[in-house]
């Protein structure tokens, strides 16, 4: 937890930077950035996130946080398909429930869905977190790539519960996955 606490309290500095708002030093890359951790630190990042919004805040940083739970119970609701999905999942197999859901979720549609919400081209960068709240119908990798064209040379971190190992995302660190993903590790 100690390595933890010192990863989470580098965020802030990392995120002020103006390599990082600039996306400089990144050999032409796009600014997308991986913040992994053990899920069982969920409570203690989901904590944090909270402190450095509001100390970003107080410095003057235009951004945008975005709940990736919150997001997709928004998303459900503005389309009007919020209550037949709950309808759904008591009605229907698990399988048949997810497959539906994750259909309706394609990571395109999220993504710009995100975009408009967000109101990106006004911010300095964007933090994504509460992807473990929405897996396995948000995937990382594929909401990364989704989102890849769409916010431009908007800096880009997701809060990750998992593994990243510099190319692949392995969720929760014990699920094994053909995913490929460049990004740079955050912190």
């Amino acid at each position: 937890m100690k390595q933890l606490q010192q990863r989470l309290d580098a965020i802030q500095s990392r995120l002020e930077s103006e390599s990082f708002l600039h996306n400089k030093e990144l050999g032409g890359e796009i600014g997308f950035y991986i913040f992994d951790y053990k899920p069982e630190h969920e409570l203690a990042v989901r904590e944090h996130i909270d402190l450095l919004e509001k100390k970003l805040l107080n410095r003057g940083k235009t951004f945008a946080s975005i709940n990736l739970f919150e997001m997709i119970i928004k998303l459900l609701k503005n389309e009007d398909i919020l209550e037949s999905t709950f309808e759904m999942q008591k009605k229907r197999s698990e399988r048949y429930f997810f497959k539906a859901l994750k259909a309706s979720l394609e990571q395109n549609r999220v993504a710009e869905f995100i975009v408009k919400e967000a109101n990106i081209e006004n911010c300095d960068f964007i933090m994504l977190h509460g992807l473990g709240s929405v897996w396995p119908i948000v995937r990382g990798h594929g909401l990364l790539n989704a989102l890849h064209a769409k916010v431009g040379q908007v800096p880009t971190v997701m809060f990750y519960p998992g593994v990243y190992d510099g190319s692949t995302l392995k969720p929760f660190g014990r699920i094994d996955s053909d995913n490929y993903y460049r990004a740079f590790k955050l912190a």
